[in-house]
């Protein structure tokens, strides 16, 4: 381990991260929710079903609705099958799949209620299955409904970080720095980062985290329109001072990344979280420009497509007398 690194784990954590010094594994997943596995309550007191729907990808939630719409109307397709045929009329009893589609798309008319008519249920029980199913759709639709709109009205960052970070050279020493960027059309504004870094370290045979609070080179931005460069610089003052490549790859560290700002469309503050861990972490190396002025020079082009490149350099020297 470096000399400096020696030196900042006889002090106290420098901030209050919220994850305990025995916490193991990564602390903030790469999509900013925590890495915490809850035990001691079943499944349904465990997830928030309604955060969980808000937080899948588009994709994913479509094709859960699509999924679930289809096994309801089979669900109640065998239900009328199993009552008999008999008991709806109009339905093309030429053989039995004929009849099964029939009955599905017959379950789908009422579930949805449009029932165009040509089907319809004769008897007691087809009726109350067919209102059960009915009272059923119009909740269903209109949870649907509501997840939709929360989905759409949510304010949102939509940041994208960089996968990497990087050590780079930054006023004659050396620097940690990753970028961000914004990867929609909405107005952000009065963006500020905090930075801590978790350290893994030895305390006789039991492994633990210290956490510090990174200071950045700039913290705040006015308004946040292309990419944002954070910078972290290693001096004496960082619990990184003295590190060497070996140590930035043997050592546990995660740097967690909380970014706020302010979203002028929704007049709301919006939070976005990531972190990097020790692998993704390059040593000696800088960002590439991943922005610049079209054809005409009338507008700026930020390209999100190099938001990961970088190059290659030599790091200064450092002086293990200074550390």
């Amino acid at each position: 381990m470096a000399r400096g690194f020696r030196k900042r784990i006889t002090q106290e954590n420098t901030e209050n991260s919220g994850f305990g010094s025995r916490a193991s594994g990564r602390f903030i997943n790469k999509d900013g929710l925590p890495n915490v596995r809850r035990r001691g309550v079943n499944v349904f007191n465990r997830l928030s079903w309604y955060h969980t729907m808000l937080n899948l990808s588009s994709f994913r939630f479509i094709t859960y609705l699509v999924v679930m719409y289809i096994f309801i109307n089979l669900i109640f397709a065998c239900i009328y099958y199993l009552i008999g045929v008999e008991h709806l009329t109009g339905i093309d009893k030429s053989d039995p799949m004929n009849e099964f589609i029939d009955v599905f798309f017959f379950s789908s008319q009422t579930f949805t209620t449009v029932g165009y008519g040509r089907i319809a249920p004769i008897g007691f029980l087809a009726s109350l299955v067919a209102t059960f199913e009915a009272f059923l759709g119009l909740l269903t639709f209109a949870i649907a409904t509501g997840l939709f709109y929360g989905r759409f009205s949510r304010p949102r960052a939509y940041l994208r970080f960089s996968d990497i970070a990087l050590i780079a050279p930054f006023q004659d020493v050396t620097a940690l720095m990753f970028r961000l960027a914004p990867y929609k059309n909405n107005a952000l504004t009065d963006a500020d980062v905090t930075l801590s870094a978790a350290i893994e370290i030895n305390e006789g045979e039991t492994l633990k985290s210290n956490f510090y609070r990174l200071e950045t080179h700039l913290s705040k931005i006015n308004t946040l329109a292309l990419n944002w460069t954070i910078v972290h610089k290693i001096d004496e003052n960082s619990p990184f001072f003295g590190f060497s490549e070996d140590d930035f790859k043997n050592t546990n560290i995660e740097i967690i990344v909380h970014v706020r700002a302010f979203d002028e469309v929704f007049s709301n503050t919006v939070v976005q979280r990531s972190s990097y861990v020790s692998r993704e972490i390059i040593y000696g190396a800088k960002f590439s420009t991943m922005y610049y002025p079209d054809k005409e020079k009338d507008s700026t082009i930020l390209d999100l497509d190099k938001i990961n490149e970088y190059q290659k350099v030599e790091l200064p020297a450092f002086d293990m007398e200074k550390a």
